[in-house]
């Protein structure tokens, strides 16, 4: 059953995001051959998660990607963003394309308020959660914004992560992180960079790490925090908001756990994991065999 929806009065400003933009001509067509998100499925007015992956298969770069006039941009992490630029103008090559870091961005989000619309390119639908939420990200400075507290809540809800604030980049593979859950990876357009190891885990069932919602008794401890089951660390905290909190974690161990009524303990906090409202996959039908 999906969260509950508050309306947003105003939106709320988004501290840590820089927005990086890719123009010209061959844009769109170097960048379709090296991100995970199928650029052919990007309509105007929306706006989808996606990665730049290792060879390895594993997440270097998280963002989120939508239209503008003249090409493409990418909104992620302001402590990555330069980064992400300079690797973009490493893969372009001989591409007639043009990478430029925004330095004054302004970005914030709001949901669930009818009287908001996107209009143009200031204002994009955010795939990630519901169509009926209404999740719209906005562009340009906004003033007197709403604690951005309410956005995290609004992640966790929904099962929807970031990296830096859920997870390590370096060090998941977008099943772990649920990317292939939200549209931010596509098995149906052809290669990417790390798209076979990708593939693999999609066709084999393999994804062992997934992010769920976690749920204590009381309120949850910082982000970082392990989470253990009989003594067995099985995860990590991601974005905290009082007794609710993401947590990337292996979904066979919390199937041990459940088969066996060990408590899963975040700290001394006792919590309970569920699958994101929107998810398609569940848990392992079978305790692990090295449980």
């Amino acid at each position: 059953m999906a969260a509950p929806v508050q309306s947003t009065t105003r939106p709320v400003n988004l501290s840590g995001r820089a927005l990086v933009r890719a123009t010209g001509e061959d844009a769109e067509k170097f960048l379709q051959a090296i991100i995970t998100t199928d650029l052919d499925d990007l309509g105007k007015g929306e706006m989808k998660p996606g990665a730049l992956l290792t060879p390895q298969g594993k997440i270097m770069f998280d963002f989120l990607v939508s239209r503008v006039e003249g090409g493409l941009l990418f909104d992620l992490a302001a402590s990555h963003a330069a980064d992400f630029a300079k690797r973009l103008t490493l893969y372009r090559l001989r591409s007639k394309a043009e990478i430029s870091l925004q330095n004054e961005s302004f970005v914030s989000v709001s949901w669930g308020n009818d009287s908001v619309s996107s209009h143009d390119d200031s204002t994009v639908l955010d795939g990630r959660f519901p169509a009926e939420m209404k999740v719209l990200r906005h562009y340009g400075e906004i003033a007197d914004a709403t604690d951005e507290a309410e956005w995290a809540a609004l992640r966790i809800a929904h099962g929807v992560a970031e990296g830096g604030c859920d997870f390590t980049l370096g060090n998941v593979f977008p099943h772990d992180v649920n990317l292939d859950q939200t549209g931010g990876v596509s098995f149906r357009k052809g290669c990417f960079i790390g798209q076979e190891v990708v593939s693999r885990m999609q066709h084999r069932g393999t994804a062992r790490r997934r992010v769920l919602i976690a749920t204590g008794g009381a309120d949850l401890p910082a982000t970082g925090t392990p989470l253990t089951s009989g003594g067995r660390e099985i995860g990590t905290l991601g974005s905290v908001s009082g007794n609710k909190a993401l947590a990337l974690v292996r979904i066979d161990r919390v199937k041990d756990a459940m088969v066996s009524g060990t408590p899963i303990l975040v700290g001394d906090v006792a919590v309970v994991l569920a699958i994101p409202p929107a998810a398609r996959f569940g848990f392992p039908e079978q305790a692990s065999e090295n449980a």
